[in-house]
């Protein structure tokens, strides 16, 4: 055989093996390896981070000037790869954490709505259509009158593949710190599982009435399987919010809203005061993230 047509036949059996080792590279990871669980990917930078499932096609400007916002809220961050209740089990030493304000230097905040008297049908076209997300925290007394939790599970329907989230505001709405640590227990262990038979899930997000607690009620908080206590830096009014300190939100700030209509709200409806909210929070230079992709 002659040299020329040696090199040839060496040089063709390299390239196989190349082309072999590069299919099998791009087989790798497909399955989980004998050495341990796969740790959770971390993007270079921000330009590679995954899009957050709220900000996939996100409505446009139409859509948002037909519910009397300005122009469209800006698609919220990535989530972190770690949630702060991540590895939490209900009770743990002094109970489960007490959050107000979530740690973050992206310029999001979180919506979270309360009790569950007022069920306008309006309010929950105003969220599919605008893709909101938000948390409901959900009194078992006043959310079970008039359409009941039918009104909630339209509410919590998945927008993008993500349900907006339902949590725990006691079964009648007392001021927690009133009560006995058994009473206590009662009427939060027995929303979370009123909940849990009709969503099925147990909520992992708790509201005590009023903002009022004590050692009692995280203990209590902890023991029917809550893993964070959820308070609020900013509530809304009618027209505007206002704030626990200074005038102005903050990254990270948990806002309350509630569940009211007209005439809690001096004519005003559900969806023009959510539209307030919305825009004061983008005009500040904010957007609407989703609790529980941080939580």
């Amino acid at each position: 055989m002659s040299p020329t047509v040696f090199g040839r036949r060496r040089a063709a059996l390299a390239s196989a093996a190349l082309l072999l080792a590069g299919a099998l590279a791009g087989c790798s990871g497909s399955s989980g390896s004998s050495g341990g669980p796969e740790k959770p990917h971390k993007p270079a930078s921000s330009k590679s981070a995954p899009a957050s499932p709220s900000a996939a096609a996100g409505p446009d400007a139409a859509t948002y000037r037909r519910w009397g916002l300005d122009k469209p809220l800006a698609a919220p961050p990535a989530p972190p790869a770690t949630k702060l209740t991540d590895g939490a089990k209900g009770a743990q030493g002094g109970g489960p954490p007490v959050i107000r304000r979530i740690p973050t230097k992206d310029k999001v905040v979180f919506v979270t709505i309360d009790d569950g008297a007022e069920k306008d049908p309006e309010f929950v076209k105003m969220t599919k259509e605008l893709k909101l997300p938000f948390t409901m925290f959900l009194t078992g007394d006043i959310a079970r009158a008039g359409r009941g939790y039918d009104y909630f599970e339209q509410l919590s329907a998945p927008a993008d593949g993500v349900r907006n989230g339902i949590a725990n505001h006691t079964v009648s709405h007392p001021n927690l710190r009133t009560l006995p640590a058994d009473a206590q227990r009662r009427e939060i262990c027995g929303q979370q599982d009123a909940l849990e038979k009709r969503f099925g899930s147990r909520p992992a997000l708790f509201r005590p009435p009023y903002g009022n607690y004590n050692d009692q009620t995280l203990a209590a908080a902890g023991g029917c399987g809550v893993r964070a206590v959820v308070l609020w830096e900013a509530t809304m009014q009618i027209n505007d919010m206002r704030y626990a300190e200074g005038d102005k939100l903050r990254p990270g700030d948990i806002i309350l809203a509630h569940f009211r209509g007209p005439q809690e709200l001096k004519g005003t409806t559900m969806t023009q005061m959510v539209a307030n909210m919305l825009r004061s929070i983008e005009r500040q230079g904010y957007t609407v993230a989703r609790l529980e992709d941080y939580l």
